[in-house]
C-alpha cells in the first residue's frame, strides 16, 4: 500500500482492541507505530490465547492479538517507575502522536496525561479512546464495546426482536469501527498541524460511535418519543423489493431495490414469475405498497423454491442490487474480495499464516499488505539502539527490570 503516513511515528499506550486497532490502521497507512507494553504482562489481550475464544486448534495463532496489533513494534517498558517514564518521554520527543485508552486515574498514576506528554513534546497530537467520553459522571469509568457501544449506545436494543433474548454483539464489533474512527481523526489532526502548526487532542468514545451508527434512529427517537424504534415486518414489507427472504435450504438473501418500478419486471422475470409484472395488485410501486403482505408472500413462496446457490445463478445478471447473506467463510471465497485484496494473508511471528480483513481504505488503488503483530517486547532493543543507547546501557536497563 502507498505509505501515506511514511515518516509519522505513533506511540501507543493501550490494551485490548478499541484503541490498538487504530494503531493497526495507522500502521497499514505507513506510520511507525510503537506499542508500549508492560515488560512482564504485556497487553492483556495476549492472555486470551489460553481462553475459550482461542482454541488450541488455531495452531498457536493469537488472532485476537493479530487483528488490532499488526504492523507495530513492541517496546517492553515499565511505566510504574520514574526511569521507565523518562524513557517514554524521550521516545515521545521523536513522535507525532501519542495514543492511549488508559482511564484517567491510570493516566495520572503513570504520568501519561496530556500535560505530561506535552511537557516532553509540545507539538505532539494526543489521542484518547473512551467508553463514554471525557466529561460527565462516568468519565472515569471503564467501558468495552459490548457495554458502552452495543448496550448503552442503543444498538443492541434497536436490532433485537421485541420480547426475545437480545441479539449478542460479535467480538470486537464496535472496537474495530471505533479504531478506524480514531485513525481518521488522527489523520485529520496531522493535516491540521501540517497546515497551522497547532497540535490537537482527539477523543472518540464508544458511546458516541454507537449513536453515530444508528443516527437515523437517534434522530427519529427525539421527534417521536412515544414510539418505539421502527421494526421491519418480514411478512409484509412496505416495499417488497427491499428486505430479506428465506430460501429452500434455510439460508436468506437480501434485496435492496429501492426504485421498485425500475427493477420489478426484471426481478420477477429472473425469478421465473413474469406473470407478476401485469398482476394488477403489484403493477406499480403504489400497488405493491398497498398490497404489501400479498406481494411479500408471493415473493417469499418463490424464493423458498430454490437454494441459495440456485438463486446466485438465477439473479447473477440482474441490474437490481441483491446479495446472499454470506457466512464469513463464504466472504473468504468471494471473488470480489480476492480481486480487491480485501483479505491479505500475513505471516505471524509464530510462523503461522493468517488471513485478516484489510482496513477499508485504499490509496492509489493499492491493496493493503499488513505484517504480523509483534511478539511481546520484540523491538525494545531495536528502538533503544535507534534512540542512541548502547548495549551496555540496554543490559543495565534489563537488569533493573525497566525494559524487557
Amino acid at each position: 500500500m502507498t505509505n501515506v503516513l511514511d515518516g509519522v511515528r505513533i506511540i501507543e499506550v493501550a490494551m485490548w482492541t478499541f484503541v490498538p486497532s487504530a494503531g493497526a490502521v495507522l500502521a497499514e497507512w505507513g506510520a511507525d507505530v510503537v506499542k508500549i507494553e508492560h515488560p512482564v504482562t504485556g497487553d492483556a489481550q495476549r492472555g486470551l490465547v489460553n481462553s475459550k475464544f482461542l482454541p488450541q486448534q488455531a495452531g498457536g495463532v493469537n488472532y485476537m492479538m493479530e487483528v488490532p496489533n499488526r504492523g507495530k513494534r513492541s517496546f517492553g517498558l515499565d511505566l510504574n517507575g520514574e526511569e521507565g517514564r523518562q524513557l517514554l518521554y524521550e521516545l515521545c520527543k521523536t513522535a507525532d502522536v501519542f495514543l492511549t485508552n488508559f482511564l484517567p486515574d491510570a493516566r495520572k498514576k503513570l504520568g501519561i496525561e496530556l500535560a505530561d506528554i506535552r511537557a516532553a513534546n509540545p507539538d505532539i497530537i494526543y489521542g484518547r479512546g473512551h467508553g463514554a467520553g471525557v466529561r460527565g459522571p462516568d468519565a472515569h469509568k471503564g467501558g468495552f464495546d459490548s457495554s458502552s457501544y452495543w448496550a448503552r449506545g442503543g444498538i443492541g436494543y434497536t436490532i433485537s426482536p421485541p420480547g426475545e433474548y437480545p441479539v449478542r454483539m460479535r467480538s470486537a464489533f464496535g472496537d474495530v469501527m471505533g479504531g478506524l474512527t480514531i485513525a481518521g481523526g488522527l489523520a485529520a489532526a496531522l493535516f491540521r498541524r501540517e497546515r497551522t502548526g497547532e497540535p490537537s487532542v482527539v477523543d472518540v468514545s464508544l458511546l458516541n460511535l454507537a449513536m453515530w451508527n444508528i443516527s437515523v434512529d437517534m434522530a427519529s427517537a427525539g421527534l417521536f418519543p412515544d414510539q418505539d424504534v421502527y421494526r421491519y415486518n418480514p411478512e409484509a414489507m412496505i416495499n417488497p423489493t427491499v428486505g430479506m427472504y428465506p430460501t429452500k435450504d434455510g439460508r436468506h438473501l437480501n434485496l435492496t431495490m429501492l426504485q421498485s418500478d425500475r427493477y420489478w419486471a426484471e426481478l420477477v422475470t429472473a425469478m421465473g414469475r413474469p406473470d407478476l409484472i401485469e398482476d394488477p395488485r403489484f403493477d406499480s410501486h403504489e400497488m405493491r405498497e398497498k398490497n404489501a403482505r400479498e406481494c411479500t408472500q408471493e415473493l417469499k413462496a418463490v424464493f423458498l423454491g430454490r437454494t441459495i446457490d440456485e438463486w446466485r445463478v438465477a439473479l447473477a445478471d440482474i441490474e437490481g442490487v441483491w446479495s446472499p447473506l454470506q457466512t464469513p467463510l463464504e466472504v473468504h471465497q468471494d471473488p470480489q474480495v480476492a480481486a480487491n485484496g480485501y483479505l491479505p494473508v500475513l505471516e505471524t511471528a509464530s510462523g503461522g499464516r493468517l488471513a485478516v480483513a484489510a482496513n477499508p481504505v485504499q490509496f492509489d488503488e493499492e491493496a493493503a499488505t499488513p505484517i504480523a503483530a509483534p511478539e511481546h517486547g520484540q523491538h525494545t532493543e531495536e528502538l533503544l539502539l535507534e534512540m542512541g543507547y548502547d548495549w551496555e546501557q540496554i543490559v543495565e536497563l534489563k537488569n533493573r527490570n525497566v525494559i524487557t
